[in-house]
């Protein structure tokens, strides 16, 4: 009899639980109207970037390294004597390696070295570019590229562009609540569609044939901005 009495116990709370999962939750949610809102904001770059280097072709790895010493060594040089600071310079690339003999079949074979070396330059005066890029095209670079635009400090605009973002969310649901009769309350939530600000590319010819100034157009930088935004509908209107 006992084992009777337990084992009616058991079935009868596995034939309750269905009941109760099945009972829909109860979310009360004020009334509200769900926007989003967008806004661009745009503004001329004020730093750049230019990668900046020399490659040297040699028959050893040692006078392919000596030589690309001694080429770079005239490209930092410049760099300097033009009013570039030390900390507006860095090394990025360091490389030395093999080249080897086109279309021959079997086994690979040595046919010399080549040594690179690539430096970042940075600019505060987007209006030198050009001029930085032939100066150390003249002092030897041959390798030259990957120039990018930025704004320095991109917050004050981003800001900027979060104000327009929420004025355009509540000028979207005005609409809306005009459209259904109802009053715009106070909003309940605002949130924030992270996206990083862009930045532009422009690349340049290596090491330019001709003596005429190098071409660079900076652009402008557009940054954009997405908010979301729940608004309360006013109650007793």
């Amino acid at each position: 009899m006992t084992v009777r009495f337990r084992l009616a116990l058991v079935v009868a709370a596995c034939t309750a639980t269905p009941a109760l999962a099945q009972e829909p939750a109860r979310l009360d949610f004020p009334p509200a109207i769900s926007v989003s809102g967008e806004a661009t904001v745009s503004a001329p770059p004020d730093l750049a970037q230019i990668d900046a280097g020399v490659a040297s072709d040699a028959k050893t790895a040692r006078e392919a390294a000596e030589a690309n010493n001694t080429a770079m060594a005239k490209v930092l040089q410049a760099l300097k004597a033009a009013g570039i600071e030390d900390k507006d310079y860095q090394t990025s690339r360091l490389s030395l390696q093999p080249q080897y003999a086109p279309n021959r079949p079997g086994q690979a074979t040595v046919v010399g070295y080549r040594a690179s070396n690539r430096v970042t330059i940075k600019l505060h005066d987007v209006t030198k570019v050009a001029s930085v890029i032939d100066t150390v095209v003249g002092a030897g670079a041959n390798d030259v590229g990957n120039i990018n635009f930025s704004v320095a400090e991109p917050s004050k605009l981003l800001d900027q562009a979060r104000e327009k973002a929420v004025a355009d969310a509540r000028r979207k649901a005005e609409i809306y609540a005009k459209a259904a009769g109802v009053t715009l309350g106070t909003p309940l939530s605002i949130s924030e569609d992270g996206t990083p600000p862009p930045v532009f590319r422009v690349k340049t010819l290596a090491a330019p044939m001709a003596a005429a100034a190098t071409p660079v157009a900076q652009g402008e930088e557009t940054l954009s901005v997405t908010v979301s935004v729940i608004w309360a509908i006013k109650q007793g209107q």
